[in-house]
């Protein structure tokens, strides 16, 4: 049986992001909102809600009981530090709390993310399983011979 460290990441997220696509629901302020203050823009993707809570999933399952401080590095980049007048390096910045928080608020609805009292998040059995049976379905998707034995 195939599990989430089997198939390439990119691939996993896109085929949760489809069935995650159904079960959550994108807030009316979400079109509307960066994912930090080193964005200029709000994202153009029609599915970013959904790819970025299975990216969510899948670093929770990853990195075991893990808060929204930590998520939120994970998630942000660096500013430019320079105006009109004076050069200074970029500077690090984190991603949006919110937006990471509501959806991990929403994972938590789903049951695939439990809260860990004093620790952060942990993925629960059901979340696992949708991880590891979405990753199986990739494998035999996935036309790649070097990923054979794992089948």
């Amino acid at each position: 049986m195939a599990t989430m460290y089997d198939v390439p990441a990119d691939d996993l997220i896109e085929a949760v992001a489809d069935d995650l696509e159904e079960r959550l629901n994108e807030p009316d302020w979400a079109q509307f909102v960066k994912t930090g203050v080193d964005r200029e823009l709000p994202p153009e993707q029609e599915d970013f809600w959904a790819v970025r809570a299975a990216s969510l999933l899948r670093k929770v399952a990853d990195r075991g009981p893990v808060g929204v401080e930590r998520l939120s590095t994970e998630y942000g980049g660096g500013k430019g530090g320079s105006n009109r007048y004076q050069v200074a390096p970029d500077k690090r910045v984190d991603g949006s709390r919110n937006l990471i928080r509501t959806i991990l608020q929403q994972l938590e609805e789903e049951d695939l993310v439990e809260t860990a009292d004093g620790e952060g998040r942990r993925i629960t059995p059901e979340g696992r399983s949708l991880l590891d049976d979405t990753a199986g379905t990739v494998l035999e998707e996935l036309d790649r011979p070097e990923l054979e034995r794992y089948a």
